[in-house]
């Protein structure tokens, strides 16, 4: 049995593309998406067609329409191929803007249930930002799952779980690029940094009672993706699906309840203040969340470009 097999025994393994047919090669249950990887999804050939179909059947619509339409065309396509959820992503812009958060929740849902999916398979995607994690706490509330991405920190997990988040991505691999940076060292194993952040929240969670999700992700090698089996969930890379499916070495459970129970993490006191003041303390996270909204944002500026070129 190759890796990839082992792993799916504990963990629930999900594809991080917006390529179909990594999708199928791969047999994950869910599969997330984002700006970037729509973004580099429609300037392939294979996938111009639904970029071109989304522009044309919504002519006279704003730009904003035009994606939405696009990103619930790229989420009917995976939900015909995965048996479970699809994650899609709210505009980076909206990050800092609770209202405007949720009213995109909603015209999200409601694009998908107008065809024909229960709310049940998608999961919104947020930043945890303290704006978007009460955006989370009203949308879920009304049966509307979401999932809290560009997570780099305890506070930010704590914040989610307590307001009743379905699921959170906490991002092992941009943790692990800090470090990398800053130090000029690269770190594998059970002392990678990005592992040891899943590795306390997923001991938080366990420990405390919450029944949020954990969902790794943003891995660079199969050695971040080996450290964590056991979590909830880990979204993975094609190219690294591909590794764990040609190897063969043995895969145990690194992450469960017993371990976590017995762990030393104290329960933290989530108010606005102090989210944002032990977010502030930690430079990483810091760094790494206002590196992600901006990147993301750019990334929807490309492909409002490239929509606005087609019209």
């Amino acid at each position: 049995m190759n890796q990839l097999e082992q792993l799916k025994q504990y963990t629930t393994v999900v594809a991080d593309t917006g390529d179909f047919q990594s999708m199928q090669a791969y047999t994950p249950r869910d599969a997330t998406t984002n700006p970037s990887l729509i973004l580099k999804a429609v300037q392939k050939p294979e996938y111009q067609p639904l970029l071109a179909q989304a522009v044309a059947q919504n002519a006279g619509k704003s730009t904003d329409e035009i994606i939405d339409q696009l990103l619930i065309s790229f989420g009917l396509k995976i939900l015909q191929i995965v048996p479970g959820r699809v994650s899609t992503e709210t505009d980076a812009r909206l990050s800092f803007d609770t209202e405007a958060t949720v009213a995109k929740g909603r015209q999200l849902i409601a694009l998908y249930e107008a065809a024909g999916i229960p709310r049940e398979r998608v999961l919104i995607k947020i930043a945890s930002t303290w704006e978007g994690i009460r955006a989370a706490e009203i949308l879920e509330k009304e049966g509307i799952h979401c999932n809290m991405t560009l997570l780099f920190c305890l506070a930010q997990a704590a914040a989610c779980a307590e307001a009743g988040a379905q699921l959170i991505s906490p991002f092992v691999g941009r943790i692990y690029d800090w470090f990398k940076k800053q130090t000029g060292q690269e770190i594998y194993g059970a002392e990678d940094p990005g592992v040891l952040s899943v590795k306390r929240i997923y001991n938080y969670y366990r420990k405390f009672g919450f029944s949020t999700e954990i969902m790794g992700a943003s891995f660079r090698n199969t050695s971040q993706i080996l450290e964590l089996a056991g979590c909830d969930l880990l979204t993975i890379s094609p190219d690294l699906l591909q590794k764990l499916s040609e190897a063969d070495g043995k895969v145990p459970p690194k992450l469960n309840q017993e371990a976590a129970m017995a762990s030393d993490v104290t329960k933290l006191s989530i108010d606005e203040k102090s989210f944002r003041f032990m977010l502030n303390e930690d430079a990483m996270a810091t760094e790494k969340l206002a590196e992600g909204i901006r990147l993301f944002c750019a990334d929807t500026i490309k492909l409002e470009g490239i929509i606005a070129g087609m019209r």
